[in-house]
């Protein structure tokens, strides 16, 4: 039978995705209609550039051996795509392009599929008892990277104002 002692990673992803998510809801949010799309969205892009970080998945010295390939390859080609696009993704944003809104819908579609699909294949796989210092990512990282892609969806849906 599993034990809490192997479920702390799930609990550390909710209930950091809560906190986080409980300071967007107090500071962010209420102001969304109030700011420029692209005042919220350049430090989100920022933020998600970071994602090649996800590449510790592959580093010896950042994981344990034994981290199931099934899941470190994934996530972190995954996270570099999802950095490429977010960074690529500022430059468009910050010039107001006409490119932009795609570009940003491309990223936050893709990024959020990726994050998922690592979350299910760390599941799947039993990445956690491997992940040694890189546990980091998905207990603090991967919260923050899923409530800026919530944020980065209602700026989409709601609070980018479309050029007559």
């Amino acid at each position: 039978m599993e034990s809490i002692l192997d479920r702390i990673l799930t609990l550390n992803l909710v209930a950091t995705t809560v906190v986080f998510y409980v300071a967007a809801r107090i500071y962010l949010l209420p102001q969304l209609g109030r700011l420029r799309a692209r005042t919220v969205l350049i430090p989100i892009l920022l933020l998600h550039s970071l994602r090649h970080l996800g590449l510790m998945f592959l580093t010896r010295g950042a994981t344990y051996p034994g981290l199931p390939p099934e899941f470190a390859y994934p996530a972190a080609l995954g996270d570099l795509i999802a950095a490429a696009l977010a960074f690529f993704a500022v430059f468009l944003v910050s010039r107001d392009s006409t490119w932009a809104r795609p570009l940003v819908w491309v990223f936050n579609i893709f990024g959020t599929l990726d994050l998922l699909l690592a979350i299910a294949l760390a599941t799947v796989y039993d990445a956690p008892a491997f992940m040694g210092p890189a546990y980091w990512i998905p207990a603090f990282w991967v919260p923050a990277l899923l409530v800026t892609h919530y944020i980065t969806f209602l700026i989409l849906v709601k609070h980018w104002k479309v050029r007559a």
